[in-house]
């Protein structure tokens, strides 16, 4: 399945250029940003730290009308927000699209408001776009990869306009590297890194000596 999702993003033709770079005015031309929600943002953070050309990874809520959710709030269901992965990258490294191959590939796309055990609209799966060129890719990939099949059912990966972020919690950063001994960490957080690791080797930040 990896070979067909890698083919079909390929046969898309699109190119981060300077105009599009240009666009991601939050950051500056050197540096882009790119927000997900695709379950507990644990995983998510732990999974897009380990690439390499990303400079800066925050866990956080966005999607919301609630001014300043704390996590209890969040996990309620009821602020409207999702547990988001704030990436920060260098665009001459790794490409959006390149971001969007993890952000599927790592994640089920198909289920609505739930990542495996983890239930609530908290968890549901959506793209935040910065500018119009995120947007357009994300629609296109979108369409691609459900036209081909690759999964089961329709991919129900919502793609809205990126609204206010709020950082999490101090002890949300970094998780999973500061607490995988943690239960969770061991039974959900690992293993999806450790196989994360396997299919995107070649992609690996190198690790510093």
């Amino acid at each position: 399945m990896l070979g067909v999702v890698i083919g079909v993003m390929a046969l898309s033709g699109y190119k981060i250029n300077k105009k599009d770079k240009q666009m991601n005015e939050e950051i500056g031309l050197d540096k882009a940003v790119a927000t997900f929600g695709a379950g507990c943002f644990w995983c998510v953070e732990a999974v897009f730290q380990r690439l390499e050309g990303v400079e800066k990874v925050e866990s956080g809520y966005m999607g919301g009308a609630t001014k300043n959710p704390t996590y209890k709030e969040v996990c309620t269901g009821t602020t409207g927000h999702v547990e988001v992965t704030r990436i920060t990258y260098d665009p001459k490294k790794l490409s959006y699209e390149e971001l969007l191959e993890v952000f599927w590939k790592t994640h089920d796309p198909t289920t609505l408001n739930r990542q495996g055990n983890d239930i609530g609209t908290q968890y549901r799966s959506v793209i935040f776009y910065h500018d119009d060129t995120q947007k357009a890719l994300a629609e296109k990939y979108k369409t691609e990869l459900n036209a081909a099949h690759i999964y089961n059912a329709p991919i129900i990966t919502a793609i809205e306009p990126k609204k206010e972020f709020y950082v999490a919690e101090d002890y949300h950063q970094n998780y999973f590297n500061e607490n995988g001994s943690q239960p969770y960490c061991q039974m959900v957080v690992r293993p999806k890194v450790e196989k994360f690791e396997k299919v995107f080797k070649d992609k690996l930040a190198k690790k510093k000596q």
